[in-house]
């Protein structure tokens, strides 16, 4: 049985990975799609979508047999449990990729203004955002509670590029109102940025929850085992 058990959480763990990868070459390629108004690239997101939503109905369904069948206790629920959250996460972020993709595939701007996209910092919130995936990946591969945690802080930076960006957008629309909605579409590209970030801190909790069994959201709790 325990064979069984370590088989399946093993097989499990290569899923959230697999599902992992697809949705960080899809936010990776959303980003190249907007930098770069590249409806072609956009189209490929698009096309993407399907599979990480197949992907995430897949990994639903294996913890909730997990869990019928084997009943976990201590650390092994709390890794099911982990897997079945960060999986949501992930969706939503592929959720946002595949937004940002449709803002490019329906625009009709070809490029955007080179400093517009400079002041906005886009790229900034572009990178920040996979540097956050790429650790929290390898938080949850070495089961490194610390480097998890340490993700949390870099939601910061983003928080601070969403609000910044807003008057931005607004001071740019008012000296070329041909850009009216070029910049509505960018607003709604940083509110998805954001909430990727928002869904990453999510992740983070859960890797260490998972890890150390503690519970970031509720500090004075911190230290008390969910399962």
């Amino acid at each position: 049985m325990v064979k069984f058990v370590e088989s399946e959480i093993q097989q499990l763990r290569n899923e959230v990975y697999e599902m992992w990868t697809l949705v960080n070459s899809q936010m990776e390629l959303a980003r190249q799609a907007v930098m770069n108004m590249d409806r072609n690239i956009a189209r490929q997101v698009l096309v993407r979508e399907r599979r990480v939503d197949a992907m995430e109905l897949k990994i639903d369904g294996e913890v909730e047999d997990f869990i019928a069948l084997y009943t976990p206790v201590a650390i092994d629920l709390r890794f099911v449990l982990a897997m079945f959250k960060v999986n949501n996460d992930l969706e939503r972020i592929g959720d946002y990729a595949d937004g940002i993709a449709r803002f490019v595939v329906d625009s009709d701007t070809d490029r955007v203004d080179e400093n517009l996209l400079r002041v906005l910092r886009l790229e900034e919130m572009f990178s920040t955002l996979l540097v956050m995936m790429d650790d929290l990946r390898q938080s949850l591969m070495d089961e490194d509670a610390a480097r998890a945690a340490s993700v949390i802080a870099m939601d910061d930076t983003l928080d601070l590029i969403k609000a910044d960006s807003a008057d931005v957008l607004v001071g740019y629309a008012r000296s070329h109102p041909d850009a009216i909605a070029l910049c509505m579409g960018l607003a709604g590209v940083f509110r998805k940025l954001e909430r990727t970030g928002d869904h990453l801190s999510n992740i983070a909790e859960d890797i260490v929850f998972y890890i150390d069994a503690k519970v970031l959201k509720h500090p004075e709790t911190s230290g008390t085992d969910r399962a």
